[in-house]
């Protein structure tokens, strides 16, 4: 059972007779949390929208003073509010308040409350309101401790203005709070709202913390909470909103008007406008498939092939079906079966829906609460169905960016998810959630993009989890070229059960830098022929063997850039190898896709 304190009654309100325009005349002596908030709503509104449902909180108290009670007693019978849950402190000055602490401490001892509580102030404008408290509360009940919300401050915004914490990543327990710190304190930028959740066992503190007070400009919040982590050492964990937050307190009308238009101006910003995401396939240049054996590799992300993911705000929830890659209609039984038997069932709607899952899992788990937006997903690509799953990393593009999608709509940063974290994030949602086999190469050149050199060592990988990635300078690379069998069902089975047994050394990384190409041509030809020993000529497959021996009579070095069904070569000379074509294969110049030169592919 949890209770929620709405506390409206720690400060008064906005004197507007400094109001040279006119136009807020007639807000003067409105109580803060009644101001109009985005789109001429009552900034309370909001607050009490997002948390009037009886599932969550068995009952909703609103705290305020004596002077602005009858306002709020009329808003809360115009708006279903129960009258009797608003509490009156008794004050009627600025100079005669209780304190924000003491109003909650008299909320909880004049209603016996002996539930866990909730705690929002009012009065907190919000860039989106509208986010998923049900996922807060989640979170503080898988928490051995109290919970406080804070959002990382915006460029122009003051640390010390806002209650400051600093937050463990690992564990997101909250290991200092600093109320309005001076400047050189503390480098977080982490703001802490009045957005608290409290254990019963804990509601003692509050008296405790009174007692020590006897000034009532100390019995803010944030010097409660500096005081019971600091101090007490309370366990106290944290949850991050990703949105701007203004409390609107004692300031002026300036400053009011400001974040308002600035809040709707983001709304408008970004409401009914498409986000798109491109990822790029990749081909490993050197060392694959050694990233599941702890090797190194190096591969290049390429703009020829690609798959698309677009966002748009809707009012559902909505994952949109490929007309061609998800197929639902069929011209006739035999249809189904020919299509089903030459393709598969290897569309990416189930990719979509799954790393919508782990998204939310993951900011659930991590700390992040979201907002409770709702989209309409769909993809396109230019991947050739017939080398999905030889070739390109046609599902973890799709991945890839659909996450790219859903951080940039819910404002999660890089901060929030790392390059690092989310390769293994896309790795993850292929193998737990789909069981694809599938190696961490291809999910780590596509959240890096261009050219990467990678090192999956088992010390780095059991120690921290993820590798070592360096991007490489693309400048004046040579032209490679790809080929791929337009019929792929000999190309055999490459990824077998064999294990590594070899170690890689640092060779070809060395040659590209140097631009050393005919040494690269050398190690590619190697990497090759070290592959073929391993896996056998019967595994590698009669198709992929065709290929590397028509590159070879023309002289260019040729090795294989994923799981089979392709090939990639560095051809020294001019001739192009157009042979692949008589012999039924596709064949195109490789177009490397750099992220230095060429936007990220955001268009919204």
């Amino acid at each position: 059972v949890l209770c929620l304190i709405i506390v409206v009654g720690v400060a008064f309100s906005y004197n507007f007779w400094n109001d040279v325009t006119g136009l807020y005349g007639h807000l003067a002596g409105v109580p803060k949390a009644l101001l109009p908030g985005i789109g001429g709503r009552k900034v309370l509104d909001f607050w009490w929208e997002t948390v009037n449902t009886r599932q969550l909180f068995s009952e909703v108290y609103l705290v305020t003073n004596a002077d602005k009670y009858k306002h709020y007693e009329r808003w809360a019978t115009a708006n279903g509010f129960p009258v009797e849950n608003v509490v009156n402190d008794g004050t009627t000055t600025l100079e005669g308040r209780l304190g924000a602490v003491a109003d909650l401490e008299l909320a909880i001892r004049s209603r016996r409350l002996q539930d866990d509580i909730m705690v929002i102030a009012g009065d907190m404008l919000c860039a989106d309101q509208n986010f998923d408290i049900a996922q807060v509360i989640r979170f503080f009940r898988s928490k051995p401790g109290e919970l406080v919300i804070y959002y990382e401050l915006e460029e122009g915004e003051k640390s010390s203005s806002r209650g400051i914490v600093e937050v463990c990543p690992d564990t997101h327990r909250v290991t200092c709070f600093l109320e309005k710190p001076q400047q050189g304190r503390t480098t977080s930028r982490l703001a802490s709202v009045v957005f608290y959740c409290l254990r019963r066992e804990t509601l003692p503190y509050l008296s405790r913390f009174l007692s020590l007070q006897p000034c009532v400009q100390n019995r803010t919040l944030g010097l409660f909470w500096e005081w019971l982590i600091n101090e007490e050492k309370v366990p106290v964990f944290g949850m991050k909103l990703p949105t701007g937050f203004q409390l609107i307190g004692q300031v002026g009308l300036d400053d009011y008007t400001k974040w308002l238009a600035r809040y709707s101006a983001k709304q408008q910003g970004s409401a009914g406008k498409p986000i798109s995401y491109r990822s790029y396939a990749r081909v490993g240049l050197m060392g694959n498939p050694s990233d599941g054996f702890h090797g190194k590799t190096i591969a290049m992300t390429v703009s020829n092939f690609w798959a698309e993911v677009t966002l748009t705000e809707s009012q559902s929830l909505v994952l949109l079906p490929h007309p061609l890659n998800d197929p639902t209609e069929f011209g006739s039984l035999q249809d189904l079966y020919c299509i089903s038997c030459k393709e598969g069932y290897l569309g990416g709607l189930r990719l979509l829906q799954a790393t919508c899952k782990k998204f939310y899992q993951f900011c659930s788990e991590q700390g992040i609460a979201l907002s409770k937006q709702n989209f309409t997903l769909k993809y396109d690509t230019n991947i050739p169905r017939q080398v999905y799953k030889f070739f390109f990393p046609f599902f973890s593009a799709i991945v890839s960016a659909t996450l790219k999608c859903l951080m940039k709509f819910f404002n999660i940063t890089d901060r929030d998810l790392p390059k690092p974290i989310r390769a293994n994030f896309i790795l993850n949602v292929e193998t737990d959630e789909l069981f694809i086999t599938a190696g961490l190469q291809d999910r780590v050149v596509q959240v890096y993009e261009g050219l990467v050199y990678m090192d999956f060592s088992k010390e780095l990988m059991g120690k921290r989890g993820y590798g070592e990635y360096i991007p490489m300078d693309m400048r004046d690379l040579p032209t490679f070229w790809l080929a791929y069998l337009g019929d792929p069902s000999d190309s055999g089975r490459i990824h077998s059960n064999v294990r590594q047994r070899w170690l890689n050394g640092n060779f070809p990384r060395s040659a590209l830098e140097r631009k050393d190409w005919p040494r690269l041509a050398e190690l590619m030809d190697e990497n090759f022929e070290l592959r073929r020993s391993v896996y056998t000529e019967e595994c590698l497959g009669p198709g992929n063997l065709k290929m590397v021996q028509l590159a070879r009579q023309f002289g260019s070095s040729v090795k294989l850039p994923g799981s089979g069904g392709a090939v990639v070569g560095l051809c020294l000379d001019s001739e192009r190898l157009d042979a692949f074509q008589e012999a039924g294969c596709v064949f195109c110049v490789i177009v490397p896709f750099s992220p230095t030169t060429t936007s990220s592919q955001c268009r919204n």
